[in-house]
């Protein structure tokens, strides 16, 4: 029950710090903004701007490119649960040893098992090519948005907020 309430403290400070900065779809998805930069510098210039202002907005296309991933990939997702599973369990039903015929079974034999079967099926699922590929597809996504949208005018007074 601890472990839960970490985890709602965990999402909750989250929310709070990262993801309110979340802009409205609206203003993300701003067709009329989009253009070609004439040159690297200002493409440079609009992935800076773009990464900082839309930063809540990019980390939840992060977010649910990996949660698609892993869900997408059905052995991942079986270790995963597996591993989780197996954790959550063996702490809440086995937590002292256990008299089992002429053998005790303890939890240390318990993570043993959970590991030798758990480990290598995670390895086998490919989590590393999973990760790659999220990797890569939210960097396309996240540069080619930032790259293509035209700041808006609130950029300008960026820079007149910093100096003052």
């Amino acid at each position: 029950m601890e472990a839960l309430l970490k985890v709602t403290d965990a999402v909750r400070s989250l929310r709070e710090t990262k993801l309110s900065g979340l802009r409205p779809a609206t203003e993300f998805f701003d067709f009329q903004r989009i253009s070609r930069p004439a040159d690297m510098n200002q493409a440079t210039s609009r992935i800076s701007y773009n990464t900082r202002y839309f930063s809540g907005n990019y980390m939840l296309i992060v977010g649910l490119l990996a949660i698609y991933a892993v869900i997408m990939n059905y052995m991942l997702l079986l270790s995963l649960m597996f591993l989780v599973g197996g954790f959550a369990a063996i702490n809440k039903f086995a937590p002292e040893a256990t008299q089992f015929g002429e053998h005790t079974i303890t939890q240390k034999h318990l993570y043993t098992a959970l590991f030798v079967i758990g480990i290598p099926m995670f390895w086998w699922a490919g989590p590393f090519g999973t990760f790659f590929g999220v990797l890569a597809g939210s960097a396309l996504l996240i540069l080619g948005h930032a790259c293509l949208l035209e700041p808006g005018v609130e950029s300008d007074y960026a820079t007149i907020q910093d100096t003052v």
